[in-house]
């Protein structure tokens, strides 16, 4: 697979990427070049269906500190700072695009969050479908600690979602440290597990997603992603019979019901 400054890219089980963010020093804080690449990869993922389901994880002790503030310092008399319109352009759209990207390729995408997931890294780990963590990982909306809203790359979209609006209103006001079990207990995390069964874990979930048909994981993605929002279960009952409409024609429907058919 294509090689990647910012992080590793492997096929690390037949049709099972892994994606470790590998900026350590920098608690795999997001810079532009990791932006970059992340959009090469997504570009190459949806042509691509040779990677069925996709992992992100950390190198070192960190998932994601999210942006790196060093660039912000670096550039505060840049151009870049010279009005908000060039930097809604130029910074905040570029950063949203790659939870955008994230969700938009048809691979599952599956968190295994092995430290910090912080700012932008909480925003990483909440737009994956799937999120399993260590006991030591911990997700901060530190979004209003630094002068923001707690509004960032999604946050206040998938986070009501997955755990309420109550917990939600809490977290992303207070910028508070959510660590691993009460992000379980909460419902943020699907599983807590040691760091030595992290990947396994993961790998756990990915291995009957493979053995699905890239339609089915794709239109599934796509089926979630659309009817949460969806005005009226009308609506969600359309797409849905749009969907399996596709799949009864497109896929291996009846051989794979065989073995449930009675015989004479």
């Amino acid at each position: 697979m294509k090689t990647y400054r910012t992080f590793n890219i492997e096929e690390i089980e037949p049709r099972v990427g892994l994606v470790t963010l590998n900026r350590p020093e920098q608690l795999n804080a997001i810079n532009v070049a990791m932006l970059d690449e992340f959009n090469d990869l997504f570009a190459v993922l949806s042509k691509d269906d040779a990677i069925r389901v996709l992992i992100i994880t950390g190198a070192g002790r960190g998932f994601c500190a999210g942006a790196d503030l060093n660039d912000a310092v670096a550039h505060r008399d840049s151009e870049v700072f010279a009005d908000p319109e060039r930097f809604l352009r130029l910074v905040q759209e570029r950063y949203a695009a790659l939870v955008l990207g994230l969700r938009r390729i048809p691979q599952p995408v599956i968190a295994a969050v092995n430290g910090a997931a912080a700012g932008g890294g909480f925003s990483l780990a909440l737009a994956c479908d799937i999120r399993v963590a260590t006991p030591e990982a911990s997700f901060v909306a530190s979004f209003a600690n630094i002068g923001l809203t707690g509004g960032e790359l999604g946050s206040s979209y998938f986070l009501p979602r997955l755990i309420g609006v109550a917990r939600s209103s809490e977290i992303l006001l207070t910028g508070r440290k959510v660590r691993g079990e009460e992000a379980e207990r909460m419902g943020l995390v699907n599983r807590l597990v040691t760091t030595d069964a992290l990947l396994e874990t993961a790998l756990s979930y990915a291995r009957p997603m493979i053995a699905k048909g890239v339609g089915s994981l794709k239109l599934t993605k796509r089926a979630l992603d659309q009817n949460i929002d969806a005005p009226s279960l009308e609506a969600a009952i359309n797409l849905e019979n749009r969907n399996q409409t596709i799949m009864v024609f497109s896929g291996e429907f009846f051989s794979l019901i065989a073995p449930f058919v009675k015989k004479d």
